[in-house]
């Protein structure tokens, strides 16, 4: 993607799309203490560009080990410096592991979780008589087939605005557990068993927690309304365990079109391209 040279003032006001590949960091979030942290590594990048110390906003903070292919931050720039800068000049500092996709100057009310719409995160299960060594840390291993039908099926009941109790962590802060989830879906890839689902916001580990269940479903475990059954009960120990973080994505942001950001979903890379929606 090319980025414009002109050279934007000090104080205007940045949005990031970043990528990263999780395995090495403990989580987004740079808290004293915890080791490395994607958001660690991207501020100290841009606050090399900057010249000065910069701090991010994500649209969503992800866990340990979790990916993201379409994350998106925003900050004020700290000193005058052309959206190139902020693109190739940050990946040229970045680790292989974090980089910018793409660098946009937005208005001044723009705020990365603030402003989104929805987030779509993607979950993703390798079912083969044996893991892949080149997708560790990248895809949740299963030996047993899926029955992706049924967990396309009960996965429907998630869908709407309602309480999420059942798939809300122990450690979460929201005020509420209610969200709204606009649409989720159960695929087949190859050998590869796709979650995709989209809400306006997930309560901490909700993503996991679904996964978690529908997994149970998928191996026949659990019947098909066993997930309807879970949120109508509210009680997150009625659930199955929450799902490793290896497979987990964060792979699109949405937001109000006014603001002209681009729309790209590469998808991990290991997945056939019908599943880069």
């Amino acid at each position: 993607m090319q980025q414009s040279d002109t050279v934007l003032d000090a104080g205007a006001r940045i949005a990031l799309c970043v990528e990263y590949c999780g395995r090495d960091y403990h989580g987004w979030q740079r808290q004293s203490g915890t080791g490395l942290t994607v958001q660690g590594v991207l501020e100290a990048a841009l606050s090399e560009i900057a010249h000065a110390d910069v701090t991010v906003a994500c649209a969503g903070r992800t866990d340990a080990r979790v990916h993201a292919t379409g994350q998106v931050v925003s900050f004020e720039s700290a000193s005058p410096r052309s959206l190139k800068a902020w693109y190739l000049g940050t990946n040229s500092i970045l680790p292989r592991t974090v980089r910018v996709r793409w660098a946009e100057a937005v208005p001044s009310e723009f705020h990365a979780r603030f402003s989104a719409l929805s987030r779509r995160y993607r979950y993703i299960w390798h079912t083969a008589p044996t893991p892949s060594t080149s997708l560790i840390g990248q895809v949740t291993w299963l030996r047993d087939h899926l029955d992706v039908s049924a967990m396309h099926s009960a996965a429907q009941a998630l869908v709407g605005e309602q309480d999420f109790s059942a798939f809300q962590a122990a450690s979460c802060q929201s005020p509420t557990p209610f969200r709204n989830v606009s649409s989720v879906s159960v695929s087949q890839m190859g050998q590869f068993t796709v979650l995709e689902i989209t809400a306006n916001a997930f309560l901490h580990h909700m993503v996991r927690n679904i996964a978690g269940s529908l997994t149970e479903v998928g191996k026949r475990a659990q019947k098909i309304d066993w997930i309807r059954e879970l949120l109508l009960g509210r009680d997150r120990t009625q659930a199955a365990a929450t799902a490793v973080s290896d497979g987990l994505y964060l792979v699109e942001v949405r937001y109000p079109d006014h603001y002209g950001l681009p729309r790209v979903d590469i998808g991990p890379a290991f997945l056939p391209s019908e599943s880069h929606t």
